[in-house]
């Protein structure tokens, strides 16, 4: 039997119930529209990372799209679409009506991605496996998510009114570029209802004794370990964990109690590290009596018993949107001691702290257990696998009269088809909403580049918006233990830039993208630019212009503007707005799709139209 707090249920009885959950919403509109989603964004992924180049007709305000392909009979396919090409960065978005696929003379939807992309593999020209994994994530995409939107269909899980912890799990769309971007590789149907944040099913962590010998610890310059257990955990539980170490004949004082994701140890650790188990490297002390939910990232965990406790970021070896969700070791050391670094920023310039009251959620505490392995072809199975972040509570830094919201809950659309701004835009009007919504956003953003020298990765779930009534006030920040870049030589004030952990070779060589220290100043500008610019405020556009009329060019003048008044204000920085320049004509974007289609063996950059270039004046 498993217990939780509201219910007991047999696994039997889960897995049959779940089963026939499965087969209700294969069968259900969410389906269609899930498959139809999926394949929007695979084709314009394609389309714009230059994977592929269709047949391209104008035809008044739209244009038609036609792939060409072989069936595996060798017989010769056509596939048709619609869509435009934006100023977003020449992002193309298709229109809402299916892809359409004609073959022996017929046309009709085309329902099968997997069809269509063993049908255009030839343009492709990616091999074999690579191309079967890249399938295999977007067919779980297609389950996964199929089975988020038929429970918030069944469920009738509207978002406005909720809270920020609830909207954590009901903002359901995940990235709205990449194509595989709920694939969850890892977790079997059973898994993603008890531990998707669209299901917001609270559950426990399980708590480990971990040798200290063998693992990596970092915490706050204001926090001391034991107390900062005491806190999280309740005198009472770290002393019921002490004890249990005790009597297994150990020492606590050479152990550290890190939390482990309920999957991630019956699935990972007890094979792996079954024999750090037996030789009592690692302790089980059981679980602690709160109990968490997990965020959008699913890996980071809300406290919902205690709020104003931290979030805990633990390892999960699933893939999804084609990353693997470990912690790797290094960035758990760093993290940290980054927090401290970008809080001292802050506290030390009024601009960040006292006129934008910037919120930076810290990473205060890091542990990783990460023993020598027997051998590097081992590293593959434990590097990362066991781990974890405290990151700071939201609850601790809203004034009283603020709520919170994702910051990708903007561009969301609620149940009845109403965007979950629309009230807000109809109360404020859309121009003027929308410049306090970007003045509040793009200026911590680009102040922390020109006065600092340090990017951070803005994306969309790494953002929290503030607001008073839906009119915005200021911007909360997260996850920075692997989401800054920095030039050392263009760090402004260098004595206080900290000493990092590099990463090591086998974690460079399975993820070149993932490094924090550059010596171009043009690779620390476009991390900004493509996770800020190009998919959160990129994706913004295209969506007012969709659901608002707002136009996509007077959106980017806007936006524009913004930056322009900044930088009249701040003149003595002027040099480091050439250094760090957001009006060049072109900017680097990471190309995702290609990423899972050729071997790592490069950086997967494509230089993307600037929306904020002006030919006439820059």
């Amino acid at each position: 039997m498993i217990e939780t707090k509201n219910e007991t249920f047999d696994v039997d009885v889960l897995l049959e119930e779940q089963a026939l959950v499965v087969q209700e919403a294969l069968s259900s509109p969410q389906y269609v529209n899930v498959r139809r989603r999926i394949f929007r964004q695979l084709v314009e992924s394609l389309f714009f990372e230059g994977i592929i180049q269709p047949e391209v007709v104008e035809d008044t305000k739209e244009q038609i799209y036609y792939l060409r392909g072989i069936s595996q009979t060798g017989e010769p396919t056509v596939y048709l679409c619609r869509g435009k090409q934006h100023s977003t960065f020449g992002r193309i978005r298709l229109s809402n009506q299916p892809i359409l696929r004609q073959a022996h003379g017929e046309e009709r939807e085309a329902e099968s991605i997997t069809q269509f992309l063993l049908e255009v593999s030839g343009q492709i020209g990616a091999d074999e496996t690579r191309l079967a994994n890249f399938i295999h994530e977007l067919e779980q995409t297609l389950l996964k998510d199929t089975l988020a939107q038929y429970y918030r269909s069944q469920a009738q899980v509207m978002l406005r009114e909720r809270s920020y912890d609830e909207l954590e799990g009901n903002i359901m769309d995940g990235h709205p570029y990449h194509p595989s971007y709920k694939s969850r590789i890892g977790f079997n149907y059973v898994d993603n209802y008890m531990y998707g944040p669209e299901f917001q099913k609270p559950f426990r962590p399980l708590w480990l004794a971990v040798r200290r010998g063998k693992a990596r610890f970092s915490i706050a310059k204001h926090l001391q370990y034991k107390r900062f257990l005491d806190d999280e955990l309740g005198e009472e539980q770290v002393y019921a964990f002490t004890e249990k170490v005790k009597a297994t004949g150990n020492d606590p004082r050479e152990y550290l109690f890190l939390p482990v994701h309920p999957w991630q140890w019956k699935t990972i650790i007890v094979s792996v590290f079954l024999e750090d188990i037996r030789r009592n490297d690692i302790l089980l002390l059981g679980c602690s009596k709160e109990e968490y939910i997990p965020q959008q990232s699913i890996r980071t965990l809300a406290n919902c018993t205690s709020r104003q406790k931290a979030y805990l970021k633990l390892s999960l070896s699933i893939i999804n949107t084609s990353t693997s969700r470990v912690l790797a070791p290094h960035t758990v050391e760093n993290a940290p001691v980054i927090s401290d670094w970008l809080k001292h920023i802050v506290k030390n310039d009024p601009f960040l702290q006292d006129e934008l009251r910037l919120v930076l959620l810290g990473e205060v505490m890091g542990i990783s257990y990460d023993p020598v392995p027997l051998a590097d072809y081992l590293q593959e199975k434990t590097y990362g696998v066991l781990s974890c972040i405290w990151r700071e509570s939201l609850q601790n830094f809203m004034d009283s009269d603020e709520e919170a919201i994702p910051f990708n809950a903007l561009c969301s659309v609620d149940l009845d088809n109403r965007p979950f701004i629309s009230s807000w835009i109809d109360r404020y009007g859309a121009e003027q909403w929308l410049t306090r919504l970007l003045t509040t956003s793009i200026l911590p953003i680009i102040h922390f580049l020109y006065v600092h020298g340090i990017a951070l990765e803005s994306h969309a779930q790494n953002m929290v918006l503030l607001h008073k009534q839906g009119m915005p006030t200021r911007v909360v920040l997260k996850d920075f233990h692997d989401g800054i870049r920095f030039s050392r030589t263009h760090v402004v004030d260098a004595k206080t830039c900290p000493a990092l952990l590099h990463p090591p070779e086998y974690h460079a060589r399975v993820n070149r993208n993932s490094f924090i220290e550059t010596d171009d100043p043009e690779t620390v500008r476009d991390f900004v630019h493509d996770a800020f610019f190009f998919i959160n405020i990129g994706e913004l556009a295209l969506f007012m212009e969709e659901y608002f009329a707002f136009n996509e060019t007077k959106f980017w003048l806007l936006v524009r503007g913004i930056i322009k008044t900044y930088q009249r204000r701040f003149l003595e920085h002027k040099e480091r707005f050439s250094l760090f320049n957001f009006f060049a004509p072109t900017i680097g974007v990471e190309q995702l799709t290609k990423r899972r289609l050729f071997p790592d063996t490069e950086l997967r950059i494509q230089q993307a139209r600037n929306p904020l270039y002006r030919k006439d004046v820059d």
